[in-house]
């Protein structure tokens, strides 16, 4: 039954740490966007790098 004691406060700080977590996500935007980030992650606009032409080991020949 003591250990209530301790248990108790340590649930209540717990439970403020976790409530100001919350605020501080709400405050900086942190679910302004939910959408965007899963449908930009589908989106395939990146272009194909050009090809290059193989480059000789040996260097340039001349």
């Amino acid at each position: 039954m003591e250990i209530l004691y301790i248990l108790i406060p340590i649930s209540l700080v717990f439970v403020v740490v976790i409530a100001v977590g919350l605020l501080w996500a709400v405050k900086s935007d942190q679910f302004e966007d939910m959408e965007g980030p899963a449908h930009r992650i589908l989106m395939d606009d990146d272009e194909p790098a050009p090809k290059q032409p193989p480059e000789d080991e040996d260097g340039p020949k001349g």
